[in-house]
């Protein structure tokens, strides 16, 4: 048996300690505290780069407060649940209270979580996880998300996190006013700090010590992939599968070495898994490598997929460049004004 608990290698298990996020979790305790005071804490804005650990850090002070202070705490991650009526929803659903998922409207939905609030009569703090898609699809889900406070006698807060520092630059004045916001920032961990943490999972998960080079193959992959945590998971678990097959009783360097090139961008793969209708079919295209004119990439598009406006393409393709996927240049030189280049970006190419 290679494996004491293969659990930790998931991207979902939340750690007992937070490495090299310390300064970051204080942070983030430090206001929500207020909240377990009765006092309205500051809403928070985390960004910083994809699987450096930003909602793990928000989940594990979640965990923390739900145990020992009884405010109440809500993650949602806004891929799912990306308009009004489904936030709410599903905020008044992880309050542990019945409601229809369909047939209400938003006041409605709105009047039902009030009346909870005032019922549990303690504070909420609700993390609003790749807030970018509810910034784009929905702004006023959010606007109405931080006024609930005004309803209720009870302190209400909200976590945000993006990949993208410049999100909030595209929120409606009245809902930036209205959000006081705290900035925690998320840096790239280093070669060391990436060793650190996959080194404590391979103790967690391993009931023998890994061979030497393993954590450092493991982990410098990571880096080289962005800095994502989970690329590194991904090879110390598809090499463990390897070292299974072969009946090892310690994973090495050579099981590691085995999987490296089929392991990429985890993020990447969850973002395309996520996408849907013209923006997965505009990837597509632009998976081919080639850079398009918008003209071309109109033409290419209904030649594929049928007929779409150039406005409503253009507007699929302002989406996909605010989560990451797409650079667009701007060419206003030559005698037919201006001309737009897009083109999918190399470094986070779907294979």
């Amino acid at each position: 048996m290679l494996f004491k608990n293969e659990e930790v290698l998931s991207p979902e298990y939340l750690p007992e300690i937070m490495p090299h996020r310390e300064n970051q979790i204080q942070e983030l305790a430090r206001n929500i505290e207020l909240l377990a005071k009765n006092k309205k804490p500051e809403n928070i804005f985390i960004y910083g780069p994809p699987g450096i650990g930003k909602t793990a850090s928000v989940k594990f002070v979640f965990r923390q407060f739900e145990e020992f202070s009884g405010i109440h705490t809500v993650y949602i991650n806004t891929w799912d649940y990306n308009t009004t009526s489904a936030l709410l929803t599903k905020i008044v659903l992880s309050l542990n209270y019945p409601i229809p998922r369909r047939g209400l409207s938003k006041d409605e939905i709105l009047e039902k979580l009030v009346e909870i609030l005032k019922k549990l009569k303690k504070g909420l703090i609700v993390c609003l996880d790749e807030v970018d898609q509810l910034i784009i699809k929905d702004q006023n889900a959010l606007y109405d998300l931080v006024r609930i406070g005004q309803y209720v006698e009870l302190p209400v807060a909200v976590v945000m996190i993006s990949n993208f520092k410049n999100i909030l630059a595209r929120l409606e004045p009245r809902i930036v006013s209205s959000l006081g916001l705290t900035e925690i920032e998320f840096k790239p961990y280093t070669l060391i700090e990436m060793k650190d943490i996959l080194n404590e999972r391979c103790k967690l998960a391993f009931k023998e010590p890994v061979e030497e080079g393993v954590v450092f193959l493991c982990a410098n992959h990571a880096i080289t992939r962005g800095g994502d945590v989970r690329v590194g998971l991904e090879c110390l678990r598809k090499a463990s599968r390897i070292a299974e097959e072969q009946s090892s009783d310690k994973l090495k360097v050579e099981h590691v070495k085995a999987v490296l090139k089929d392991v990429k961008s985890v993020k990447m793969q969850i973002v395309k898994d996520n996408l849907n209708g013209v923006e997965k079919n505009i990837v597509e295209i632009l998976n081919d490598g080639k850079t398009y004119t918008s003209t071309e990439l109109l033409d290419e598009y209904i030649n594929r997929f049928g007929q779409i406006s150039q406005v409503a393409l253009l507007e699929h393709i302002k989406r996909l460049k605010d989560i990451g996927l797409i650079k667009t240049k701007e060419d206003r030189t030559g005698s037919r004004g201006r001309k737009v280049y897009i083109r999918l970006l190399k470094r986070k190419r779907f294979k």
